[in-house]
This record gives C-alpha cells, sequence and structure tokens, in this order.
C-alpha cells in the first residue's frame, strides 16, 4: 500500500501554488493584479508560478485587452481542480493516520 505522503502532488508543494489553486477552486477565474494583491506576491513571482501550473495542465490563462490595457486572467481547469482535490484529500489521508 502506497502511503498518503508519497501521494502528494509535488505541483503544490510551494505555498504559492497551494495558494493559487486554493483561490482558483472558489473562484471561476482571477485576474493577475486581484491575485497577486490577495497573496502579497511580486509581479515575477506570481508569473513564474503560475506559468508551472499552466505548464502542468493545472491552470488556463486568458488575456485580452479591457479598453487598451491588457488583462490576464486565470482558472483551474478540470485536470487541475481534480489534481489538487487528490492532493487535499491525501493531505487529510495522511494528517488523519498520524492521529
Amino acid at each position: 500500500m502506497e502511503l498518503p505522503i508519497n501521494k502528494l502532488n509535488k505541483s503544490f508543494e510551494s505555498r504559492i501554488r497551494l495558494g493559487i489553486m486554493s483561490v482558483l477552486m472558489v473562484n471561476e477565474a482571477m485576474d493577475f493584479n486581484s491575485l497577486k494583491e490577495l497573496l502579497n506576491l511580486t509581479d515575477g513571482n506570481l508569473a513564474s508560478h503560475t506559468s508551472a501550473l499552466e505548464k502542468a495542465g493545472y491552470i488556463s490563462v486568458n488575456k485580452k485587452f479591457i479598453g487598451k490595457k491588457p488583462n490576464t486572467s486565470f482558472s483551474a481547469t478540470l485536470e487541475g481542480r481534480k489534481a489538487f482535490t487528490e492532493h487535499l484529500d491525501n493531505l487529510e489521508k495522511l494528517i488523519n493516520s498520524n492521529k
């Protein structure tokens, strides 16, 4: 039997990626600046972590213009929602196995 700790998803080990996915699980979408403010991140830090989550297929990125200003927003993909839910389930199993 595989231990719950071995089932944790490495993509969510970073507290920042954990935070991004947590926000996107309860919001349909979140724009770059709102996510940056909410998680208290720099532009570069948020960009690098969202890029990694996008590359893994866990979030989608939507770029558009609002008036003449560019706007980037993020949303969790179905694959990302499933992977994050499994990660949280395995965290819960790990916690409960040590009670």
